[in-house]
C-alpha cells in the first residue's frame, strides 16, 4: 500500500510540473547588422551605392538589374528609393513623377503598378532600357537571397510602418537599414523596429547629442555625418560611442575626388569615414580597397 500512495504522489507531481503554461520570450531578435556595423569591424562593406546606381549607361537608378550589375564587381551597400503606387504597392523610385526615370509620365501616386510597368525605365543620359520600376518585395528576395544590405529611403508619402511590414514580411530584417533624417524620424523607427538598425543624422555635435537624448540605443544607430567634411573629433566622438560613421561623398566630394584623384577617399576614410556613399562606386571602391 506504501509503495501505491507513493507511486501516485510521484505521478501527480510530474503531472502538475507538465501542466505549468510554457512561457514565451517576448525578447526582440535583433537584426545581425546591429551586431556586424560595429567600428572595431572591417567586414562590412565600406562604399554605399547612392539610388542603387547613378551615372550608368544603359543602367538606371534604383533598378535591379543596376544592383545585379555592380554586385558582380564590389562589395557594397546599396541605397534606394521606397515610393507607393496608387494600389498601395511599394516600388523603387525616388521623384514623385515618372518623367525622368522612366518612358512614361504622371505621379507614381496616381498610378496602379499594373500601369507603372507598362513603362520602361531610363539611365541618367535618357536612354531607354528593357527594364522595369522593380516591387521592393522582389529586391528585398533578391538582396536576402545574396546577402545584400539595403539603405532604404523612405519618401515623404509613404509610412514606416509600411515599409518594416514588408521587410518583416520578407523576412528581410538581416539585410535592412532604415534611413531617417532628423530626431522625429527616428525615434518612430526605433518604436515601430527596436530590431533594425537604423541610419540617423548626426552631421555635427549638437545633432549627435540629441541624438543620445533621444532613447534610441547607440547600438541601433548609424551615423550619416552629412555630404561635407567633418571634423576628425566628430568621427572619434562617434567612434568612442560604437557608432559606424558614413560620409556622404555624392554631389561634391565626388566632383572633388574626380578632378583631383581618387585617393581623396583613402584620405576621407583615414580622417574617419568608415563607410562613403556615392555616385562613383567604382572608383571609391578601388581606392580604398
Amino acid at each position: 500500500m506504501k509503495h501505491l500512495l507513493l507511486i501516485i504522489t510521484l505521478c501527480a507531481i510530474v503531472g502538475c510540473k507538465q501542466s505549468k503554461p510554457q512561457h514565451t520570450s517576448t525578447e526582440v531578435q535583433e537584426s545581425k547588422l546591429i551586431e556586424l556595423f560595429k567600428p572595431s569591424r572591417s567586414d562590412y562593406p565600406n562604399i554605399s551605392v547612392h539610388r542603387g546606381g547613378k551615372g550608368l549607361v544603359n543602367y538606371p537608378e534604383n533598378c535591379l538589374e543596376t544592383l545585379e550589375y555592380i554586385n558582380d564587381s564590389i562589395f557594397a551597400i546599396y541605397e534606394v528609393d521606397v515610393a507607393q503606387t496608387k494600389d498601395g504597392q511599394l516600388v523603387l523610385l525616388h521623384d514623385n513623377s515618372i518623367d525622368r526615370t522612366t518612358a512614361g509620365n504622371g505621379k507614381v501616386s496616381d498610378l496602379t503598378y499594373n500601369e507603372l510597368k507598362q513603362f520602361n525605365l531610363l539611365d541618367d543620359f535618357g536612354n531607354e532600357t528593357e527594364f522595369k520600376v522593380p516591387l521592393f518585395s522582389e529586391v528585398l528576395a533578391w538582396c536576402k537571397k545574396n546577402n545584400v544590405i539595403l539603405t532604404i529611403d523612405i519618401k515623404k508619402s509613404v509610412s514606416q510602418e509600411t515599409v518594416i511590414n514588408t521587410i518583416r514580411e520578407a523576412k528581410a530584417e538581416d539585410i535592412s537599414i532604415i534611413i531617417t533624417y532628423d530626431i522625429k524620424q527616428a525615434k518612430s523607427a526605433y518604436k515601430l523596429a527596436p530590431e533594425l538598425l537604423i541610419s540617423v543624422a548626426a552631421r555635427n555635435n549638437d545633432e549627435f547629442d540629441r541624438l543620445l537624448k533621444s532613447g534610441i540605443p547607440t547600438q541601433n544607430m548609424l551615423a550619416f555625418t552629412g555630404t561635407r567634411l567633418s571634423e576628425a573629433s566628430l568621427f572619434k566622438r562617434l567612434h568612442h560611442n560604437n557608432v559606424v560613421c558614413m560620409l556622404g561623398t555624392l554631389g561634391n566630394l565626388d566632383k572633388r575626388a574626380e578632378a583631383r584623384g581618387d585617393k581623396l577617399y583613402r584620405k576621407w576614410k583615414t580622417n574617419g569615414a568608415d563607410i562613403i556613399a556615392t555616385d562613383r562606386p567604382f572608383e571609391a571602391f578601388k581606392a580604398i580597397n
